[in-house]
């Protein structure tokens, strides 16, 4: 197992999803974003099933940053309820995973 996580949310544009890339990234919470989309998220909210155009970022971070990580992307979301889910990740290169811890400021 690494120090390494995932960090997942979804926002309703392009704009907004690199909005919140740029910020992870320039705040050092995040070694890398990616920005995958659009994509077609079907969920329910408020009793009704919703379908929805969405953009998914991927941040590559650390277990210890992860609270402040949550913390920027619901100042930045619009969503009242906006997805952020956090995912160990288990292996990795050596020279990845170091550039990673390399590139994001210490917890």
């Amino acid at each position: 197992m690494t120090d390494c996580i995932q960090v997942f949310t979804t926002t309703p544009s392009e704009e907004e999803a690199a909005r919140i890339a740029g910020m992870l990234v320039e705040e050092r919470l995040a070694a890398c974003v990616q920005v995958l989309g659009p994509i077609t998220s079907t969920y329910r909210w408020q009793g009704a099933i919703e379908t929805s155009r969405e953009w998914l970022c991927t941040a590559k971070t650390t277990k210890g940053l992860y609270p402040e990580v949550e913390q920027a992307i619901r100042r930045a979301h619009s969503y009242q309820v906006p997805e952020i889910l956090s995912v160990e990740v288990a292996a990795g290169s050596a020279d990845y995973l170091g550039w990673l811890a390399g590139e994001v400021k210490i917890a």
